[in-house]
C-alpha cells in the first residue's frame, strides 16, 4: 500500500529538501485526489488509485526536475492558481513584492493605465487589474505565453481589465499612446550564468530568462530609455531586479529622467524591486 511518507521520500532522496518535499506531495495530493485540509480533519480516507498517481508524479518530478507547477499545470500567485505551462515563466514570489508595489503605488495616486512589459503567465497584469482601477495591458512576444495570459484573464473574470498584445518590448505600442504606470520583470540572467542553473529553472523558457549582455541589464537600459516616451506626466516605472543590478539600473532610471526613486529588499535582503516617478521634484 502506498503512504504519503513513502512519495515524500521519492523526492527527498533525489535531493529535494525535505519541508519542500512536503510542501509539493501536498499540492500533488490536493490535485490529483482532490483531497484538502478539511479532508484530513474530517479523517477522509485517501484513494489507493489516485495516491498512485501521486506516486507517479512524484517519481517524475524526481527523475527530470520538472517543476512541481509543470506537473499540476498551475502556480500559486497572490492567493490565486495560474496557469503554467514551458512557455511562461513560473510566478515566483519575488515577484510578489513587484506587483504588490504597483498596487501600492496605483492605489494610492489614482493611476488608470498599465503597462506590463513581457507579460508571460499575466500574473502582474492580472493581479494589478484585480486590486486596482487600472485597466492593464501586458506585452509579450511569444504568442504561447499571450494565451496562457489571456486564459489566466479569463479564469478571474478580468476579460476588460486585463488585455494582451504581441509585442518586443515596446515595438506594437500604437504611436500616441499612453500610460500612467510601466511594470515589468525582464530577462536578468546574464548568458554565462545558464550552466550553473538548478535543473527546475531551465524548463523556463530561455526568452523569459536570458539577457544577452555581460551584466544582464539590456532589457532594463531598453524599457528605461523608451519609458519616458510612453508614459504620462509624472508616470511611474518599477522592475523587478536581478542580484547586483541595482546599482546600475538605478543610474540608468535617474539618467532617463526618473526621480524619487527607491530600491525594496526581498526577505534574503536582495535588492529585488526598484521604482521611480518621471521628473518628480
Amino acid at each position: 500500500m502506498t503512504t504519503i511518507q513513502e512519495i515524500v521520500k521519492i523526492l527527498t532522496d533525489a535531493g529535494i529538501e525535505p519541508n519542500e518535499a512536503n510542501i509539493e506531495v501536498k499540492l500533488l495530493i490536493e490535485h490529483f485526489c482532490g483531497y484538502g485540509v478539511k479532508d484530513l480533519i474530517l479523517g477522509k480516507k485517501l484513494d489507493q488509485e489516485k495516491l498512485e498517481i501521486v506516486k507517479q508524479k512524484a517519481q517524475r518530478r524526481a527523475q527530470t526536475r520538472e517543476p512541481i507547477q509543470h506537473i499540476i499545470g498551475f502556480a500559486d500567485f497572490m492567493g490565486e492558481k495560474f496557469i503554467v505551462n514551458p512557455s511562461v515563466l513560473i510566478p515566483r514570489d519575488e515577484t510578489e513584492i513587484l506587483t504588490r508595489k504597483a498596487i501600492e503605488i496605483i492605489n494610492e495616486n489614482g493611476l488608470k493605465t498599465a503597462l506590463d512589459v513581457g507579460t508571460g503567465s499575466g500574473c502582474i497584469a492580472c493581479m494589478i487589474a484585480k486590486y486596482t482601477d487600472c485597466q492593464v495591458m501586458g506585452l509579450d512576444i511569444s504568442l504561447d505565453a499571450l494565451n496562457t495570459a489571456l486564459d489566466n484573464a479569463s479564469r478571474l473574470n478580468l476579460y476588460n481589465k486585463a488585455i494582451f498584445r504581441k509585442s518586443d518590448i515596446f515595438s506594437n505600442v500604437k504611436p500616441g499612446e499612453k500610460f500612467d504606470i510601466i511594470v515589468s520583470n525582464p530577462p536578468y540572467i546574464p548568458l554565462k550564468e545558464k550552466a550553473e542553473l538548478q535543473n527546475e529553472v531551465k524548463y523556463d523558457p530561455e526568452l523569459a530568462l536570458f539577457a544577452e549582455d555581460e551584466f544582464g541589464v539590456n532589457y532594463y537600459l531598453q524599457i528605461t530609455s523608451n519609458a519616458p516616451g510612453i508614459l504620462n506626466a509624472s508616470g511611474y516605472l518599477l522592475f523587478e531586479l536581478g542580484t547586483e543590478q541595482s546599482d546600475k539600473v538605478f543610474s540608468m532610471m535617474k539618467d532617463a529622467g526618473f526621480t524619487d526613486i527607491e530600491i525594496i529588499k526581498d526577505l534574503a535582503g536582495i535588492n529585488r524591486v526598484i521604482s521611480g516617478r518621471l521628473g518628480a521634484k
